[in-house]
């Protein structure tokens, strides 16, 4: 056997040895296929959307009464409690009376006393009527008895004005609710004496049903606010701050004049407030409904992110791959966001799952739970 067929096998084994390593550098070098990004979709949508102005509010009483007494005397009883409900003409305190019944007794018997010098002097001047025409008595004696008649006239009419007035002061001793509401801390206890109109009052009484709400939003919005409200009554909601559901109500007032130092409106919107949701003092956050876009376009507010250039959406292609694209948002409700341009009505955009994605990238799509 001559050295080259001894050397032939050698060859072919080296030759079979290189294809294989050429082979596995080859699948090394050629990366795998990028598994598509897992994401949640939802279509754009058109409906009507309302238009509304958020402000923050203070709920503040549509009347507060500080009950005072109006004459002097001992606070004998209290027929409320503290944080009673109380209807308007219901008896909260009783003063002693005796005073003003004593006055009234008293004025009752001067009228008594001055009616008996009427009778008197009207018999008087009947009496002498007649004489004095036959020249019997002087024409100024006749004079006399007539004024005294008079006189007796305007003490009886003095007296009835006492009784009056004495009976009013009397009635005083019976202190009652001026309006339907809530008392708050009874402030002077059975016992005291009170004064007629005192700096301290007895009991504050704040009327909750219904009830307001105080808000204030720019100076800008006037034109708008006053035509809506010129057009329909305006809805308005009130959300206490860590509360539940919000409570509807209507815009009752709008200022006649700008706060120059904040270039605010002030406004204040009328809630029934039957079930006591609302409360003198509270902060809530209220909402204004000053009109209706029907045909806004809206996705969802989370499929909306930030970036360098402004607001962007990821959106789904036709075969499956994303495109990022800038959008304009007009404004964001209940969770919502309205598309003022750079989305069509009926296009698929990625609302979780942004994180992993970039445009061009390949995307396994999940529908978005309602």
């Amino acid at each position: 056997m001559n050295g080259h067929a001894r050397h032939a096998p050698l060859a072919r084994a080296a030759a079979l040895a290189a294809l294989l390593l050429a082979a596995a550098c080859s699948r090394e070098r050629t990366p795998p296929a990028e598994a598509p990004v897992p994401v949640t979709v939802a279509q754009a949508t058109t409906r009507d959307v309302p238009l509304l102005a958020t402000a923050p509010g203070s709920v503040e009483a549509i009347n507060a009464v500080a009950v005072k007494s109006l004459v002097d005397g001992q606070l004998l009883e209290a027929n409320v409690g503290d944080g009673a409900e109380v209807a308007a003409g219901e008896l909260l305190f009783r003063i002693d009376p005796r005073p003003a019944q004593a006055a009234l007794q008293q004025a009752q018997a001067a009228l008594a006393k001055d009616q008996a010098t009427l009778a008197q002097a009207r018999s008087q001047v009947e009496r002498y009527a007649d004489i004095a025409k036959k020249g019997f008595i002087s024409a100024d004696q006749m004079e006399q008895y007539r004024t005294n008649l008079e006189a007796a006239r305007a003490s009886v009419k003095v007296d009835e004005a006492n009784i009056a007035a004495a009976r009013v002061n009397l009635s005083y001793t019976e202190i009652r609710a001026p309006i339907a509401g809530r008392l708050g801390r009874i402030l002077i206890q059975p016992g005291n004496v009170v004064k007629a109109n005192d700096a301290n009052p007895l009991v504050t009484i704040n009327q909750i049903e219904p009830i307001y709400v105080a808000f204030a939003l720019p100076a800008a919005r006037i034109g708008r606010i006053r035509s809506a409200h010129a057009a329909a009554p305006l809805r308005v909601q009130a959300k206490v701050i860590g509360g539940d559901a919000p409570v509807e109500g209507r815009l009752a007032f709008i200022d006649n004049a700008v706060d120059t130092a904040t270039g605010t409106i002030r406004l204040r919107a009328e809630f029934a407030n039957r079930d006591h949701a609302l409360w003198p003092g509270q902060l809530v956050t209220v909402e204004l409904t000053l009109g209706h876009d029907p045909d806004a376009i809206v996705v969802p507010a989370q499929a909306v992110q930030n970036g360098p250039e402004g607001t962007y959406v990821f959106v789904v292609r036709a075969d499956r791959t994303a495109e990022q694209r800038k959008v304009a948002i007009e404004r964001v409700v209940s969770g919502e966001a309205v598309v003022a341009e750079g989305l069509a009505a009926g296009e698929t955009v990625v609302v979780d799952g942004q994180s992993r994605v970039e445009h061009g990238k390949a995307l396994q799509v999940a529908e978005a739970k309602p």
